[in-house]
């Protein structure tokens, strides 16, 4: 595995005449990070760029960055708008493509040495459940009618790329009306079976409340909320979904137990009780995920998944979230997967050392056994 700090020789290969004529010059480091195959892309003035390659990050053998540098690769790639917000604001997020090799998520930042640059490269190609590795049962989600369903995760752990997979299984085998509100857009659906339209935070709607509330007077069947941020949102999602249209969100959570506290408490207290009440009728599925680093190179997902069910709808409304992983336990014959089981499952085919399983898994106490294996 790689370790923070080791320098990835660079070799540029000389592009066809007409890509040199358009060719960007931050492409040629976006090209290096797509044939290493690194998830992302860093550039920081007063450091060489650096890259994510099986989670671990590699400084590319080149000179330290300088602000005139950062200009001169980043402000060419985003229009005049979105560069005049990053000097106003410090803070912009946009997204980024290479025809014929992908599409890149970027995030522009201002911090104590100068500015920054994360590009996170988004698949051209929208992979199947099956092409993911994903347990079959999450195709379930693909046929759910109305309700909330949440794919959760720490930032970098896949969630778009298992959302754009049901999405596109919806596509293939439904015909409904989907909306996305994202920020950015990452994957580009076609439109095969659905009507797919696809709103941008900034370039289509200010903010996702905003977008959200549009989107109720827009026909929908199927709402995707790129990120569930603020209260705002979550209750006008839980309104969508309450009035029976399906809703798909992303949370930073682990487990599908923290979820549901972490919706809960975004509310004032008065309004907790109230909440619990509509999350235990509308709540569907969660779908939580983690990437682990994986023996011999790369990564892999351990997933924990629960569908709703009375007794947990009764759980979410009396307050008793703790007990949703012991549901989840014992609902391995409705297709349920507990996170830890997941994460021990991966530990003993040999994909993952005892270390890895120790860090990531929810309840430390059961992987003393392992943490130095």
């Amino acid at each position: 595995m790689a370790k923070c700090g080791r320098f990835v020789r660079t070799s540029f290969p000389r592009q066809p005449a007409p890509y040199n004529i358009r060719m960007q010059k931050i492409d040629r480091f976006l090209k290096l990070m797509t044939d290493r195959g690194a998830s992302d892309f860093h550039m920081t003035v007063g450091r060489p760029p650096m890259l994510r390659a099986s989670g671990s990050i590699e400084t590319i053998r080149y000179r330290m960055l300088t602000e005139a540098d950062f200009n001169d690769m980043i402000e060419p790639i985003a229009t005049p708008r979105l560069w005049e917000e990053f000097r106003k604001t410090g803070d912009v997020d946009f997204s980024y493509e290479i025809p014929g090799m992908s599409r890149f998520r970027v995030n522009l930042f201002r911090q104590q040495r100068g500015a920054g640059a994360v590009f996170r490269v988004i698949p051209t190609k929208i992979l199947t459940i099956e092409q993911l590795g994903l347990p079959d049962q999450v195709r379930r989600i693909a046929a759910m009618k109305s309700g909330l369903v949440l794919v959760t995760g720490p930032t970098g752990s896949g969630k778009s790329t298992t959302l754009a997979s049901i999405i596109d299984l919806i596509n293939e085998t439904r015909a409904l009306h989907i909306i996305t509100i994202e920020d950015p857009i990452e994957f580009v659906h076609p439109n095969k079976k659905c009507l797919i339209h696809q709103r941008e935070i900034g370039n289509h709607a200010k903010s996702f409340a905003e977008a959200l509330k549009a989107a109720g007077r827009e026909d929908p069947d199927l709402i995707l909320v790129g990120e569930m941020r603020d209260l705002e949102t979550i209750s006008m999602a839980l309104t969508a979904a309450e009035k029976g249209t399906l809703v798909f969100g992303t949370l930073h959570t682990n487990n599908a137990a923290k979820t549901m506290d972490r919706i809960i408490s975004v509310f004032p207290a008065g309004e907790q009780e109230g909440i619990r009440n509509v999350l235990g009728e509308t709540i569907r599925g969660v779908v939580a995920q983690q990437l682990l680093p994986k023996i011999g190179g790369g990564r892999v997902a351990a997933l924990e998944i629960l569908f709703a069910s009375p007794a947990i709808g009764n759980m979410i409304r009396e307050g008793k979230t703790p007990q949703i992983t012991s549901a989840i336990q014992t609902g391995v014959k409705e297709g349920m997967i507990d996170m830890d089981g997941s994460i021990r499952r991966l530990y003993e085919e040999k994909k993952i050392s005892g270390r890895a399983a120790y860090d990531k898994a929810i309840d430390k106490e059961l992987f003393k056994d392992v943490a130095n294996a």
